[in-house]
Parts: structure tokens; C-alpha cells; sequence
């Protein structure tokens, strides 16, 4: 029996427009317009209408919300991706996800409750959905 791996997002590199590399630090209120990839540390929260990339060397304590997220790293905070989530096999997330599609993979650690939204969730719903827990 053939093992299909599927991902809802083939990512291209070039489709990043910044990246905060590993040695990367910061703290505060992120807001973003595209894409943004981060290896390094962040503590605070992300907010973008765009696609967030979070690496396998990443570790984030934030609420966030993106229309795409990918995690790689580790996330401790509450997560709405109103258009797809995806959790690669490094993932480890300590908090609630909200999302219209979401893949998990082997070896991910998931910590917390998962509620599944219509994909134009962009309402009030993702957010007293979070909000709640």
C-alpha cells in the first residue's frame, strides 16, 4: 500500500516577501499585508490578511491570525487561519486553532481544541470561537 502525502499549500520560497532568520528576536504587535516567513523568536501577536510561515527553528508565543499558516515550529497561543492550516511533522502548538481546512501530519504535537469554520469564516464566529476558550 502506497503512503500519499498530501499538502494543501505547495509552498514556493519565492512567494515570501520577508523572513526574520533564526538569530531573529522581537517582541509587539505584528501586522503584515503578504507573506512573512519567521525562524527566529517572537512574543506578542500576528495579524495579517496573508500567508504566514512559521519554520522548523521558530518559536512564537502569540495569538495569530492569517488567512494561511503554515507551522513548522513552535507556536504557544490561539490560532485562526480563515482560509487552511497546515501542521508539518516539526509542528508543536500549545493553544486553540480555527480554521476552514486543516492538515495534520505524523509527529506533530497539538495541544488544545480545534474548531472548524466555513471558508469565508472571516466572521465573528473564529473570533468567539477563540475568545471563549
Amino acid at each position: 500500500m502506497a503512503n500519499h502525502e498530501t499538502q494543501l499549500v505547495h509552498f514556493d520560497y519565492n512567494l515570501v516577501d520577508t523572513t526574520f532568520d533564526r538569530f531573529t528576536e522581537f517582541s509587539g504587535e505584528l501586522r503584515f499585508e503578504h507573506s512573512l516567513k519567521i525562524n527566529g523568536k517572537f512574543k506578542g501577536s500576528i495579524k495579517t490578511p496573508g500567508f504566514l510561515y512559521i519554520g522548523e527553528s521558530a518559536e512564537v508565543e502569540a495569538d495569530i491570525e492569517a488567512e494561511i499558516l503554515i507551522l513548522e515550529g513552535q507556536v504557544r497561543g490561539n490560532i485562526i487561519a480563515h482560509e487552511r492550516a497546515e501542521l508539518l511533522p516539526t509542528a508543536r502548538l500549545f493553544g486553540d486553532l480555527v480554521t476552514a481546512k486543516l492538515q495534520i501530519c505524523d509527529g506533530v504535537v497539538f495541544d488544545g481544541k480545534c474548531h472548524m469554520i466555513k471558508e469565508s469564516g472571516k466572521s465573528e464566529a473564529a473570533h468567539n470561537t477563540v475568545a471563549r476558550t
